[in-house]
């Protein structure tokens, strides 16, 4: 069974069950999507090979960064993450359109430092070019890496009423909503279903952010899967499961979320859990 894999940039804790869900098998047409990876064995095998070139190359770069090498552009897709985090929304999706300078530098034996000057842009069209710092820790066990980084010109486009429809007409449906497979096979996504891939990033958007390091490069693949709950609290409440592309491996990671969103507190994850390979969840004992 093949995936297509929709890459994340269109403009990219513990207690939930384990769940299985299997992307349509449906053949899908690459060249009708930009952001899709070859499927060809030959085409994949050339882009790991690329990138493992380039990270046995430039991964412990020091000094001046070359803006177009992979440690400049996995550093750029970090402060990405971040920036969702911080700024995102339905419909505030940000992505890094330019990385224009980088230095990286070794803090003692605690991490090494990068710098960036860089662009973003987000789904309304709204570029702004932006300072950020970033720093990766060493040590025993993996730690998040931190990150400095304001761009305040993407929020002056006013989204307010968008966010408060879309809101109120979930809080108030008597169907609670659900998805699958965004985006499809092909590619494709309903239109009235964009705002929930736009979530399902936005969420994932904190698991990548904390899985960073150096040698990655996370993007969202597919929402598999988007279920809303049934809550008494003032937002909107979720289940979903995603894949995420992790670009230097290949990798495609499952992970299932609880999180929340409103428009006044945007994206919170509540509860998160990487599921295991399914060849993994094969090998597991059955039990009685």
């Amino acid at each position: 069974m093949r995936l297509v894999v929709v890459l994340a940039v269109l403009m990219g804790v513990s207690g939930i069950p384990d769940v299985t869900i299997s992307p349509p098998t449906a053949s899908a047409d690459t060249s009708a999507h930009p952001n899709s990876i070859p499927e060809t064995a030959d085409e994949s095998e050339q882009i790991k090979a690329r990138t493992e070139e380039g990270a046995e190359e430039d991964v412990m770069a020091t000094g001046e960064l070359n803006p177009n090498h992979y440690p400049a552009r996995r550093a750029a897709q970090v402060v990405q993450h971040y920036l969702n985090t911080r700024y995102g929304s339905p419909f505030r999706l940000i992505g890094v359109q330019t990385v224009h300078s980088g230095n990286a530098e070794d803090v003692a034996d605690s991490g090494r430092k990068y710098q960036l000057e860089l662009s973003v842009n987000d789904i309304t069209n709204t570029t702004q070019t932006c300072s950020a710092e970033l720093f990766f820790p060493k040590g025993k066990g993996q730690q998040p890496p931190e990150v400095k980084a304001l761009c305040e010109e993407l929020v002056k486009i006013d989204i307010k009423a968008q966010e408060e429809a879309l809101y109120q007409k979930y809080k108030t449906n008597q169907t609670l909503m659900s998805a699958q497979y965004l985006p499809d096979s092909h590619g494709h996504i309903e239109p009235d279903m964009k705002p929930f891939w736009h979530l399902g990033i936005l969420a994932s958007s904190f698991i990548m952010l904390n899985e960073s390091t150096e040698n990655t490069l996370y993007n969202v693949a597919q929402v598999a899967n988007i279920t809303q709950l049934t809550t008494e609290e003032d937002h909107l409440e979720f289940d979903c499961h995603t894949l995420l592309h992790e670009m230097v491996s290949q990798e495609i990671i499952h992970w299932k979320m609880l999180f929340t969103w409103s428009p006044a507190e945007g994206v919170k994850v509540v509860q998160m859990k990487r599921l295991p390979h399914r060849h993994e969840r094969e090998k597991s004992p059955k039990t009685n």
